[in-house]
């Protein structure tokens, strides 16, 4: 008598199988970890590389407007020593929170992109943990704006330390620049460049205010550009996926999340450019506290 072995059915693939659990899970993990160092670390590893930091923002504000004042008073180009540490620092501070948010940035577009490609496959889950992949991508995909922002930003605090640190300057405050500084320097900037012989931090901060602004123009101009790349190839793939709903979906936000942030983005590349064309009427408004 013959026995026939019974045949086993391999089980079939999981439901989940199209996400890539381990790694959105690294990822995530890599990002909660990046926030809190983008804000905590910052200080301290620029305090050790500059040879000195500060115990808060109003320790800082008193050395800048101390130091500011020293300098004015000098009426040279160059950094007395008092400014030119505090300088110094803020130009680490800013780089430090620059890396950070660059990593940020790299992980949570790594971490979008698994998402989006398990999000497109997931024929298999259920409409809710569909919804939840989909909730997940946009919230990732904010996030990785916000830290384009914060690179941004960060750079051009890297780049021109000097004008990011005005913006610290206590202009009103009791312990702040003192009212008569504060008349010369509005005096000399409204009459700039044609008023005769500039003041050298006058010529200095001009100078430097328009490179921070040159800096967020290009910056801009880059990445309206590549949101605008991005916009349109995601429209002609658009139009190529004529019988996937679902890509389609996700093609056609893709399309006009990136037509609007290149749009948003352009506005705010040519506002600088303007601004670095002539950089004295805008600082004048700063210290006329304009904004």
């Amino acid at each position: 008598m013959s026995t026939t072995t019974p045949t086993t059915t391999a089980p079939g693939p999981s439901r989940t199988a199209d996400v890539p659990v381990r790694a959105v899970t690294v990822l995530a993990a890599l990002a909660a970890a990046l926030v809190p160092a983008f804000v905590l670390a910052p200080g301290p590893v620029a305090g050790s590389l500059s040879g000195g930091g500060y115990g808060g923002r109003r320790e800082l504000e008193d050395r800048l407007s101390a130091s500011f004042v020293d300098y004015w008073a000098a009426g040279e180009r160059g950094f007395p020593p008092g400014l030119r540490g505090v300088v110094d620092y803020w130009s680490r501070y800013h780089l430090v929170k620059a890396v950070v948010a660059a990593l940020l940035l790299a992980v949570l577009v790594a971490l979008g992109l698994l998402l989006r490609k398990a999000y497109l496959r997931a024929g298999g889950l259920t409409a809710g943990r569909r919804a939840a992949l989909a909730s997940a991508g946009a919230a990732v995909t904010a996030l990785a704006l916000f830290s384009l922002a914060m690179v941004m930003a960060n750079v051009q605090g890297t780049v021109a330390p000097f004008s990011s640190l005005l913006s610290m300057l206590p202009l009103h405050a009791p312990h702040g620049v003192p009212a008569g500084t504060l008349e010369e320097i509005r005096r000399q900037l409204a009459a700039y460049p044609d008023g005769g012989r500039t003041p050298p931090p006058v010529e200095v901060m001009v100078s430097d205010f328009g490179r921070y602004h040159a800096v967020l123009a290009v910056a801009a101009t880059a990445v309206a550009l590549c949101a605008a790349a991005i916009s349109a190839v995601s429209w002609r793939r658009f139009a190529a996926a004529a019988s996937d709903r679902r890509t389609r979906r996700v093609l056609r936000s893709s399309g006009l999340l990136w037509a609007l942030m290149a749009a948003a983005v352009a506005v705010i590349a040519v506002a600088n450019t303007a601004t670095t064309a002539d950089p004295a009427p805008a600082l004048l408004a700063f210290f006329e506290g304009g904004w």
